[in-house]
């Protein structure tokens, strides 16, 4: 029984364990980063790292690309076409502007390929335990070919409609998520300076309906839920900047598309505020900002 080949292009904190997950699974993997560190973790994990990335997809028969940004996507898609077997699926895993993942498609189907847009939420945690959701777009024959490689890398696999709208159905996610945390965090704020502690505040929330995954899950003070970033002095699971990519890339489609989306314009704005001092904190960290901007101590039992 012959193995599937998968070129793997991107292999940073969310690539190198997708790509370390399907090794494991026993597909062979044929990697490709620019950054040496990032190509002897790779090694490492089991995977044939190539010195390009054309290189890695002439003998794949699915190629995966998590890369920052769509501009990159279109410029490795541009050098990897021409290089890959006719009828290679591609599948794009990054997260961008809607329109760049249509391109993307547009781009590959014309070169003689396949392919789907199928961003992810779970961030670095969820990459690495191979419990991702996937959101797809694309034809549905090729949702279903791609779907056990999608499976290994990912708990959920949802295929929500034509080319982009997988990336539609991230932003949507994540622009929620945005605005969620900054909710929670006034709310945070606000009961500390009223003096409800972050045990209590949680107890009450938790099951009540302001109760969100955003409180719950991750939680943005240390104490309630251990496993946050909060209690690891905000080390990213997923960084400020990313929320602040997401939410630029929200922004943009709720104007492109004549949407009155005050909270999400808001958000975006918020975002881009504290990204320019955020260094590599997590998303989550909003919530000292916010408290610096309201003149206030840390809360009772905040271990801050």
């Amino acid at each position: 029984m012959s193995v599937t080949k998968v070129a793997f292009l991107g292999l940073g904190h969310m690539g190198g364990p997708m790509a370390a997950n399907l090794v494991r699974a026993g597909y062979q993997v044929l990697a490709y980063d620019p950054v040496p560190a990032a190509q002897e973790q790779a090694r490492a994990d089991g995977a044939e790292v190539f010195d390009t990335a054309a290189a890695a997809v002439t003998e794949a028969e699915i190629v995966i690309t998590m890369l920052p940004n769509g501009r990159i996507v279109l410029d490795v898609y541009d050098a990897v076409l021409p290089s890959a077997k006719p009828g290679t699926l591609f599948i794009d895993c990054s997260t961008i502007d809607v329109a760049d993942a249509k391109r993307a498609a547009e781009v590959a189907v014309a070169a003689g390929h396949r392919a789907l847009d199928a961003p992810v939420s779970g961030g670095v945690g969820g990459a690495t335990a191979g419990t991702l959701t996937f959101m797809v777009g694309g034809e549905a024959e090729d949702f279903a070919a791609a779907q056990p490689v999608l499976d290994v890398m990912g708990g959920k696999v949802v295929h929500c409609g034509g080319a982009g709208v997988g990336q539609a159905a991230k932003i949507c996610n994540n622009m929620m998520l945005g605005i969620s945390m900054i909710g929670l965090s006034e709310a945070i704020v606000l009961g500390e300076k009223l003096g409800l502690t972050h045990d209590k505040f949680y107890d009450v929330v938790s099951t009540a309906s302001g109760q969100c995954w955003s409180l719950t899950t991750y939680c943005p003070v240390p104490g309630p839920v251990p496993t946050s970033p909060a209690n690891n002095e905000y080390r990213p699971g997923f960084a400020t900047a990313l929320m602040n990519k997401d939410l630029g890339l929200a922004a943009n489609a709720l104007r492109d598309n004549g949407v009155e989306g005050r909270f999400g314009l808001l958000a975006a704005e918020i975002y881009e505020q504290f990204n320019r001092s955020a260094g590599d904190l997590d998303f989550s960290a909003i919530v000292t900002d916010i408290r610096r901007r309201s003149g206030a101590e840390p809360g009772q039992d905040s271990g801050e």
